[in-house]
């Protein structure tokens, strides 16, 4: 009869892990900067600017829709750069008090932050 001693299981671990690891951080970084790239945002009291890169982009070719709180930039089809995107705020857009601008290249959106309405009633005291 032989009696030996029972060992912990062997986790074997991949000698690639930690390179994949930096792999994905490397390659999850380089989207997210693509997707913003070109891209500026700022954050004001009673608006926000967002100004993206269009380069060779005319004012004909774009089409901006404000609904609520989302903005949606397309390009029309022909254009010569392909551009798709909706932006999400936090609060509801004043879409009569914006107002877009495209100087060389960069269209640049003022959007008015609404003002939430008051529902308040006042009750007479008797």
């Amino acid at each position: 009869m032989f009696i030996t001693t029972a060992s912990a299981p062997v986790v074997s671990r991949s000698v690639y892990a930690p390179a994949l690891r930096s792999l994905d951080r490397f390659l999850n970084d380089a989207l997210s900067a693509a997707r913003s790239a070109g891209t500026q945002f700022k954050d004001e009291d009673k608006h926000w600017s967002l100004s993206v890169d269009l380069p060779g982009v005319s004012r004909e070719q774009l089409t901006i829709a404000i609904e609520g709180q989302q903005v949606k930039i397309d390009t029309v089809e022909g254009a010569p750069r392909k551009y798709a995107k909706a932006y999400e705020f936090n609060q509801d857009i004043d879409a009569a008090a914006s107002s877009a601008r495209l100087e060389n290249g960069v269209l640049t959106l003022t959007l008015v932050k609404r003002l939430p309405e008051s529902k308040a009633t006042t009750l007479e005291i008797n």
